[in-house]
């Protein structure tokens, strides 16, 4: 997927100034992946073994899962 249809797609668009950043999930962070990923995106990878390391499971790295989980608690949907 990320070879037949993520590359070209970014291909289309300008990404000089996007940053990539990808969980922790082993085959996201497969060597033949990651290396891919840096040579597309050089220093502009946010992932487990780019050039930007970042905590999986960082609070800044999903805002949204933390926000809603605790308006769902709050409001009384989510068990």
């Amino acid at each position: 997927m990320t070879t037949n249809f993520f590359i070209p797609e970014l291909n289309n668009h300008d990404v000089q100034e996007l940053w990539f950043q990808q969980d922790g999930a082993t085959c996201h962070t497969a060597r033949a992946t990651i290396d891919l990923l840096k040579d597309t995106l050089g220093d502009r990878l946010i992932s487990r073994f780019g050039p930007v390391n970042w905590p999986p499971r960082s609070c800044d790295l999903t805002p949204l899962d933390y926000f809603l989980w605790g308006l769902c608690k709050v409001i009384g949907l989510c068990v």
